[in-house]
C-alpha cells in the first residue's frame, strides 16, 4: 500500500527532483550566501559530492510553526518545495541530482494557527483492487458553504488565534480513506496544511498541502496511518532567507 496515492492540491511535497547519478565521491565545495535583507534564517549549501547537496541554517524564526525548504534551477525560480521540516532540523541533503545544472536554494518559515487534533483508527485492511478503481468522489479538496463564522488573520498575532479551524471532524470511508471537514476562520490564509502524527509518533508532519478557502479533503492513508491523530493548520508563508547556489559536477564513473 506504500504506493497507494495521496492527493495533494496546490503544492506537492516533493521527495527529490531532477534525479541523476548516485555513486558519491568525496568533494566539498561551499556555497557563498547571496546578500539578503530578509529574516533570522542564514542559509549555506555544501557540495558533499559531484551530485550531493547538503544545506544548512541558523537563526530563529519567532512564532513560525516549522520551515519549508525549496529549490530552483533558475535564479528567479519557478521554486519547488523539498519538504516542510520542524523548527528544531537545521540541515537538508539534497541528493543524486542531475550534473552539470545549477540549483538554487532558500528556506522560509510558514505561521498560521492549527485546528484542535482528532484522533483517527481505521478497520484492518489493505487498499484493494476495488478501491483503487473506485472514483473517490469524496477525496478531491472542496470549499463547503458556510455562513455567518467569525474570522481572524493568521499574519496579525492579535487576532491569529479566532483564524484556527474548528469543527474539525474525521470521518471514515473505507478502510484506507479518510474524509476531513472544518471551519475556516482565516481572512488572509495562503493555504491550509493537513498534518498528522501516526501513532507513536514524536511530531505533527505535513502529508497535504491545499488551497485557502478549502475546508473537505480526503486522505488515502498509508499502512503506519492506520492509528493516527490529525490536525489541520491555515498558514501563511514568512520571508525567505538568503539565496544559495551551486552548480553540480561531471556525473561519476559506474
Amino acid at each position: 500500500m506504500s504506493g497507494a496515492p495521496r492527493a495533494l492540491a496546490a503544492a506537492v511535497l516533493v521527495a527529490a527532483a531532477l534525479a541523476g547519478c548516485s555513486s558519491p565521491q568525496p568533494a566539498t565545495r561551499p556555497a557563498q550566501p547571496a546578500p539578503s535583507s530578509a529574516t533570522g534564517t542564514r542559509l549555506t549549501a555544501t557540495l558533499t559530492s559531484p551530485v550531493d547537496i547538503t544545506l544548512r541554517w541558523t537563526g530563529t524564526e519567532p512564532g513560525a510553526a516549522g520551515r519549508i525548504v525549496e529549490f530552483a534551477t533558475a535564479p528567479e525560480g519557478p521554486y519547488t518545495i523539498l519538504e516542510y521540516v520542524p523548527l528544531g532540523q537545521t540541515s537538508y541533503r539534497h541528493p543524486d541530482l542531475m550534473p552539470q545544472t545549477p540549483f538554487y536554494y532558500r528556506v522560509r518559515p510558514y505561521y498560521g494557527p492549527a485546528s484542535r487534533p482528532v484522533e483517527v483508527r481505521l478497520p484492518k485492511g489493505d487498499f484493494t483492487a476495488k478501491e483503487q478503481k473506485s472514483d473517490h468522489e469524496w477525496a478531491p479538496p472542496r470549499t463547503l458553504r458556510q455562513t455567518a463564522v467569525h474570522t481572524g488573520s493568521v499574519k496579525d498575532a492579535a487576532t491569529v488565534g479566532a483564524a484556527a479551524p474548528t469543527g474539525l471532524k474525521a470521518t471514515v470511508m473505507h478502510a484506507n480513506g479518510i474524509r476531513f471537514t472544518w471551519t475556516d476562520h482565516a481572512s488572509d490564509e495562503q493555504g491550509y496544511l493537513l498534518e498528522d502524527r501516526p501513532q507513536g509518533g514524536d511530531r505533527f508532519r505535513p502529508v497535504a498541502v491545499l488551497d485557502r478557502n478549502i475546508n473537505s479533503f480526503g486522505l488515502i492513508t498509508l499502512p503506519n496511518e492506520k492509528r493516527a491523530t490529525y490536525r489541520v493548520r491555515a498558514f501563511s508563508y514568512g520571508k525567505g532567507s538568503n539565496v544559495v547556489h551551486l552548480k553540480t559536477g561531471s556525473a561519476p564513473e559506474r
